[in-house]
C-alpha cells in the first residue's frame, strides 16, 4: 500500500520565496467542482432522455384477440412480470450503491476538508515560527557583535602584552 508513500520533508524548499497559491489567490474552478460526477448522470443540465419501456404496443381501439394472441400475451406477461420483479431487485440495489458511492464520496470530501483546513494550520505555524525566528535575529546580532568585540577586547590585550614581552628583546 503506498498511501504515506510522500515524502514529508521540505526544508529550504521555498528559500524565502512566496509559494504560488499561498498568496491569497486561488484556482478553484467553478465549473470542475460542480461538473457531474459521470457524463451519464442527471441533472438540471442533462436531464436525461425521459424514455420509457413498452413491450407490447398500444391498443388503440377495441379489439377482440384470438386464442393464440392470447395464450402469447398471457406467457409474454409472465416473463415480463418475473422480468419485473428481478429489475425492481436490481434498480434497488442500483439505487443502494449509489447511496454507498454517495457516502463514500461525501467522506472523502470531509477528509479532504480536514487535510486543508490541518494544512493551514501547519502552515500557518511555520509562518509563525518564521516570524519568531526572525524576532530573534537582533538579538543574536547583538549577542555576536558581543562576542567580536569580547574577541577584539582580547587580541588587543594579548597583542599588548607580546608587544611588553618583546620590547626588551630586541
Amino acid at each position: 500500500m503506498k498511501i504515506l508513500s510522500h515524502q514529508s520533508q521540505n526544508c529550504g524548499m521555498w528559500a524565502g520565496k512566496l509559494a504560488t497559491g499561498n498568496d491569497g489567490n486561488h484556482s478553484i474552478d467553478k465549473s470542475k467542482v460542480l461538473a457531474a460526477t459521470d457524463a451519464g448522470v442527471i441533472t438540471p443540465m442533462n436531464p436525461g432522455n425521459f424514455g420509457s419501456i413498452r413491450t407490447a404496443p398500444v391498443v388503440p381501439a377495441p379489439r377482440y384477440f384470438e386464442k393464440e394472441e392470447a395464450s402469447r400475451l398471457k406467457e409474454l406477461a409472465k416473463e415480463k412480470t418475473q422480468g419485473a420483479r428481478h429489475s425492481k431487485k436490481a434498480y434497488k440495489a442500483l439505487g443502494a450503491i449509489e447511496v454507498a458511492d454517495a457516502v463514500v464520496h461525501k467522506s472523502h470530501r470531509k477528509y479532504e476538508g480536514v487535510v486543508a483546513g490541518e494544512e493551514l494550520k501547519k502552515v500557518r505555524s511555520n509562518a509563525g515560527l518564521a516570524k519568531k525566528l526572525h524576532g530573534l535575529r537582533p538579538g543574536y546580532a547583538k549577542l555576536g557583535l558581543g562576542i567580536d568585540k569580547a574577541e577584539n577586547s582580547a587580541r588587543e590585550r594579548i597583542d599588548a602584552i607580546k608587544a611588553k614581552l618583546t620590547a626588551g628583546v630586541n
